[in-house]
């Protein structure tokens, strides 16, 4: 998962002749499936490391490498952050270290799949709020309906899992709005670098109890470091490419991919096959995320230009803010 600031995500490309920037968008829609794919093949490698260190200690080394990797390309400077900036980046490292580990163990139990389209749930909750129209109040009674399809509730249900999963995306939802606070409060990176501080920081406490047992070592250690590289540094590094060829707008709406990559990711490393209704739950609930980020990125420009908000409602308008920024 990805560490970006809203402010850097929400600029809008440069403009270019019709025709001219296909080449680009194939570039950038090349690199967001490969950032995706690296993403949840990432989670998936992880959770090889699970019955030897626990979902947590999987966290904690990813935490670690994130760490390792923003802290000297950022450079933050600690001493310099006032109050106003200190309280919701800390606030951001504690979404950090609680998103993952729920996450994880929400994978752990129910499997990758439907962890991460529960997740998804988190960015959608805050495309909707957006506005109230129809449109909005259908889309959220379908997101409900896919999920009901997606767990299909019974006594053999794993309901701590799901409860995980929907608390992951609790912390998605709060990523996001804390996210544009400290893009607007510091420059740059500066925020997610000292967030991803404090996170690992949280974890020390696991991994010294795992380094007293002699479990972080030997091949768990490093499948929880595959875990931090491919799911935090290298989609890091490929969506701020990508975002610099492709509108804010799509790259939202592509995202809508992760739960198909999660199952397929699932299905290949983990063995874990997924029944029927669970597709057609991941199906309903995709489809409903895609709606939902078009519709309020279209809002959210029709609020910023008034005066060009028919010609945006008829489709001619780009977006420009994203809905649905990516978590770390």
């Amino acid at each position: 998962m990805t560490v970006k600031t809203a402010s850097e995500v929400a600029a809008p490309g440069p403009r270019q002749p019709a025709g001219a920037g296909r080449g680009p968008l194939l570039r950038g829609i090349a690199t967001m499936t490969a950032s995706a794919a690296s993403n949840q093949v990432g989670a998936a490698v992880g959770a090889h490391a699970f019955a030897a260190i626990g979902p947590a200690g999987v966290v904690a080394v990813r935490q670690f490498v994130a760490a390792a990797v923003l802290l000297p390309v950022v450079r933050p400077n600690l001493r310099r952050f006032t109050w106003a900036q200190w309280w919701p980046t800390l606030l951001l490292g504690l979404v950090f270290a609680t998103m993952n580990l729920s996450l994880y163990t929400a994978i752990d139990r129910i499997g990758l799949g439907l962890a991460v389209t529960l997740e998804f749930l988190g960015p959608l909750a805050v495309a909707l709020a957006g506005s109230r129209t129809r449109l909005d109040l259908l889309c959220a009674a379908g997101a409900c309906v896919g999920v009901y399809v997606l767990v299909l509730p019974g006594p053999a249900s794993d309901y701590l899992g799901v409860g995980l999963g929907l608390l992951a995306a609790a912390c998605w939802a709060a990523y996001i709005l804390l996210n544009r606070l400290v893009g607007v409060r510091l420059p740059g990176l500066q925020a997610p670098a000292a967030a991803s501080l404090a996170s690992a920081l949280l974890y020390l406490p696991v991994a010294a109890a795992l380094l007293a047992q002699g479990r972080l070592a030997g091949t768990a250690i490093l499948y929880a470091v595959g875990a931090g590289i491919l799911s935090s540094v290298v989609p890091y590094a490929a969506d701020l490419v990508a975002l610099r060829t492709v509108p804010a707008r799509f790259f939202g709406v592509f995202m809508s991919i992760h739960p198909v990559l999660a199952a397929l990711a699932g299905l290949a490393l983990l063995g874990q096959v997924l029944k029927p209704h669970e597709w057609l739950g991941i199906a309903i609930v995709v489809s409903i995320n895609a709606l939902a980020v078009r519709t309020a990125s279209t809002t959210a420009d029709c609020r910023q230009h008034p005066k060009s908000a028919r010609a945006q409602v008829r489709g001619s308008a780009r977006s420009r803010r994203p809905w649905s920024d990516g978590p770390p």
